[in-house]
């Protein structure tokens, strides 16, 4: 669940991050997915640590 969420937030934040420097279509999904990929191992690493903690 943590990785979804962050995967989104992730490409959220990549399509504005690239409107905001001017880009298109094409650069907005590009770092959209970008983002999310980056985002989303951060959101396993996360879940892996407090899986690991709970136990």
């Amino acid at each position: 669940m943590i990785m979804l969420v962050s995967g989104t937030i992730g490409a959220v934040l990549g399509a504005v991050t690239a409107k905001r420097r001017k880009g298109n279509r094409l650069d907005m999904a590009q770092y959209a997915a970008g983002y999310a990929i980056a985002f989303m191992i951060l959101g396993l690493f996360l879940t892996l640590l407090i899986t690991y903690l709970a136990d």
